[in-house]
């Protein structure tokens, strides 16, 4: 009777996380991607090994420019369902992709830099930093966003307005690019041009008005008209003799010193940017060389993430031992801060109960005369704790080094038992030991 209420309520939870898959696919097809990564968010808190809403959430941040974020949802897809999962084929794409690996990381660069330009008030540079981002990664939202915002600050509408309708395009259910597209709005409101008015003058004449220009003008005569434009040859004749020749005339001489000048200034420019490309092409290999860096440090990460998922699986499988061992190669340091919250729980829960699980199949090897794999097992047992189940398992390694006639590593186990158990049993016979040792092989010859 339990079973059924249980396969009851099993039903229900994904059903219900089905549903909200299904309502995030409608909304990720009409491009409102805020509202969808919501519903797939509320879904996988339902099912988390719901691998189609996984996925899902993985495209629609890669389509929002957060490729960090979908790759950690297909790792965690990978992980749950290795075989038949199209998220090992976006893993594929990408890593063999290591421009794309490389751009990504300096794309995150980049914006970290340009948000630390805006909070020292240095927005120019915090512009120039967003459009080289913008380049790299044309679908990120938030540095739309940041980039209108900067833009307002400046008064500029226009440009503002541009880079909110890129964001729009990309996600249009984002409320934060909507509420700013609402500001945008407002101040284009605010300021309208106004069109200049003409100004007019009329009167009634009979049952017409009759409308014309202010501007006055007067009817000449034609003698007037002819005495007008002799005076004006005149004038223009006496112009040219005692103000344009003159003119031209300096301005000739005046033009090959500027020639010179400018001859001079080139061949100063050209050596300057001679010395400019030098330090440029120095620059950029040093750029190149940080940019390999980078990408053997972004591998490095995917696979600590690879290796904290399948660390959490065999724990939840009930494999120690395996767990353990995965846990074994992840660098802490690649981790996020959540994905380190979780590495640090999964550690603390699996150290016990896998120490405990190595020590007694490194025992058990011992029993068995398997020595070389009882020195690994014990070996493992020291990284983590070199005084585990009050020093056996360091005596043991040192009796498994002893009969693989390693005398060197079973002379310094032996002395650690001594030195950190004395007045034990297991230090009275390490001494022992420690003397056969030396009588049989005296200074280590």
């Amino acid at each position: 009777m339990m079973q059924a209420a249980g396969m009851r309520v099993y039903e229900k939870i994904v059903r219900t996380s089905n549903a909200y898959y299904n309502r995030a696919l409608a909304q990720a097809k009409v491009r409102n991607l805020t509202g969808a990564a919501e519903n797939l968010r509320r879904g996988l808190r339902f099912n988390k090994q719901n691998i189609m809403a996984r996925n899902l959430l993985g495209l629609v941040y890669f389509e929002m420019g957060e490729t960090v974020m979908a790759l950690r949802e297909w790792v965690i897809s990978k992980n749950f369902q290795p075989e038949n999962n199209i998220a090992g084929d976006y893993l594929t794409a990408i890593q063999k992709n290591k421009s794309r690996l490389e751009s990504i990381n300096q794309t995150i660069k980049k914006y970290n830099q340009a948000l630390l330009y805006c909070r020292q008030d240095s927005k120019d540079l915090a512009v120039i930093q967003l459009k080289k981002v913008l380049t790299m990664n044309p679908k990120l939202v938030r540095g739309y966003q940041l980039l209108a915002l900067l833009y307002l600050e400046e008064g500029n509408v226009k440009l503002a307005k541009k880079a909110l309708d890129s964001a729009y395009k990309i996600d249009a259910g984002n409320t934060l690019t909507l509420r700013y597209l609402q500001e945008v709005n407002s101040r284009e409101q605010e300021s309208p041009e106004k069109e200049k008015e003409k100004k007019v003058i009329s009167y009634q004449s009979g049952n017409e008005t009759i409308i014309r220009p202010t501007t006055s003008f007067r009817e000449n005569s034609g003698g007037s008209t002819v005495l007008n434009i002799v005076i004006g040859l005149v004038i223009g004749a006496l112009i040219t003799c005692f103000l344009i020749v003159p003119g031209v005339k300096q301005s000739a001489t005046s033009n090959a010193k500027k020639e010179v000048l400018e001859a001079n200034d080139a061949l100063s420019t050209k050596s300057q940017e001679l010395k400019n490309a030098e330090s440029k092409v120095e620059e950029l290999e040093k750029q190149i060389a940080d940019e390999k860096s980078n990408a053997d440090s972004a591998d490095g990460k995917v696979a600590s993430y690879q290796q904290l998922l399948s660390a959490y699986a065999s724990y939840q499988n009930g494999d120690v031992t395996a767990a353990g061992d995965a846990l074994a190669n992840i660098k802490e340091e690649d981790l996020d801060e959540a994905s380190a919250s979780l590495y640090n729980e999964v550690n603390a829960q699996v150290n016990s109960e896998y120490l405990s699980s190595l020590y007694q199949e490194a025992y058990q090897n011992y029993n068995r005369r398997n020595y070389e794999e009882a020195v690994t097992g014990f070996e493992k047992i020291m990284e983590m704790d070199e005084q585990y189940h009050d020093g056996y398992a360091l005596y043991y390694l040192a009796q498994s080094y002893r009969k693989v006639n390693d005398v060197e590593h079973a002379r310094t186990y032996y002395q650690k038992v001594v030195d950190l158990y004395p007045h034990t049993e297991r230090a009275s016979t390490a001494s022992q030991y420690l003397n056969e040792l030396e009588s049989a092989n005296p200074e280590g010859q």
